[in-house]
């Protein structure tokens, strides 16, 4: 473990070693990287039951202005998002955009009736806090919160475990939030996660969290989860990766996220641009100077592995694009891949090759995500609405 004294260690680091986890530096800390039970076990049950992830290596950040309205407009000031319309306890992803339109992060943030919570890249929050500080600090108190953890549960029966230890957290829908005790303990858990099946987020102080993680652990359907399978997991889903599949460089069009756009923010909007890069970006949004490349998924035609950075030709081997993200798919039994590919490549249905060690890979490019996702709406007649 010497090559690990370098690095920070989250709360849970003593259940990590206990629990026997292969230990791996990621993002300035000792991450889990699988447990003894090896990646496709730990994938194949939190798309069964619930896993148990440790993600306190991502940034939390709280920003509060004298009013919560002045708070959300100085964040309009660095985000394409709405966030003046966004309900209390209502979640919502976001991009943080630099000058060009490129990604220097993308986020999750809530508002908490008299602040908003952001939930930002472990790799990435020193620079954004930075940033964040930089554009609005006048304006706003920018408070990050080092000592908080943060836990994901996932699965299709995340609810139930969770839910014997706190009751009413199972009345949350997806991307909704809410405060909570458990043992006097304060928490604020929102229904969300990056594996595209129902689960919650949990924000906790950093030395109440390992015997909450153990309270978790001890409910018989949860298993804990390494960050092998948090990828493959994410890959399934569609979910672009910070570094991967997306950077600075990439614009919101580029990666296929302008979903992630509310109306109000773009061209004809109550609040249209005023955000950094906006000419670029709601220019590419409106078709006017389309990118010229996108962000695409791609199932491999044969069983043979395709990974990032390999590169992507046509039929005549003209390079087209690269491979982001690529790994055998535990659910599907394929080979799968995102990347980036010219845009008049990109139709679904194309037919594109990677080249792998000299052989060329046949690909298709195919919609996201690769597997469906399992979201947790409500009710509707009593019946669970799964979207």
């Amino acid at each position: 473990m010497s090559d690990l004294n370098h690095l920070a260690y989250t709360p849970l680091y003593a259940l990590h070693q206990e629990l026997g986890a292969r230990l791996v530096p990621f993002a300035g800390y000792a991450m889990p990287v699988q447990y003894p039970a090896g990646l496709i076990a730990e994938h194949r049950h939190t798309r069964t039951a619930a896993g148990l992830f440790d993600v306190s290596h991502m940034g939390q950040i709280r920003i509060e202005a004298p009013t919560l309205a002045d708070a959300a407009r100085a964040l309009e000031s660095l985000m394409p998002v709405d966030m003046l319309g966004l309900s209390p306890h209502r979640q919502r992803y976001g991009l943080l955009l630099n000058d060009a339109g490129g990604i220097l992060d993308d986020l999750m943030f809530v508002n908490r009736g008299d602040h908003f919570f952001l939930i930002v890249n472990g790799a990435c929050k020193a620079g954004d806090l930075a940033h964040i500080q930089a554009r609005i600090g006048a304006r706003c108190t920018v408070t990050p919160l080092p000592d908080q953890a943060l836990i994901a549960l996932q699965g299709p029966q995340a609810a139930a475990p969770l839910s014997r230890l706190i009751s009413g957290v199972e009345r949350l829908v997806f991307m909704t939030g809410g405060d909570f005790t458990w043992q006097g303990v304060p928490l604020y858990i929102t229904r969300s996660g990056y594996t595209g099946e129902d689960g919650f987020e949990i924000s906790l102080p950093g030395p109440h969290a390992e015997a909450f993680a153990r309270a978790l652990l001890a409910q018989p359907e949860v298993q804990p989860i390494g960050l092998g399978a948090r990828n493959s997991l994410r890959l399934e889903a569609g979910l672009p990766l910070y570094g991967n599949d997306i950077d600075a460089t990439t614009t919101p069009a580029e990666a296929c996220l302008t979903w992630a756009i509310q109306k109000v923010r773009r061209r004809g909007g109550e609040r249209a641009g005023g955000f950094p890069g906006a000419d670029k970006v709601l220019t590419q949004l409106a078709g006017d100077e389309p990118p010229a490349r996108l962000r695409v998924g791609l199932a491999a035609q044969d069983k043979t592995p395709v990974r990032e950075p390999a590169l992507l030709t046509d039929a005549a081997g003209n390079a087209i694009g690269h491979v982001t993200s690529g790994l055998p798919s535990p659910t599907l039994g394929q080979p799968i891949a995102m990347g980036y590919v010219t845009a008049a490549h990109a139709a679904l249905g194309t037919e594109i090759f990677a080249q792998i060690r000299g052989r060329a890979v046949p690909m298709r490019v195919t919609a996201l995500p690769f597997v469906p996702a399992h979201y947790y709406r409500g009710t509707v007649g009593g019946i669970q609405s799964i979207a």
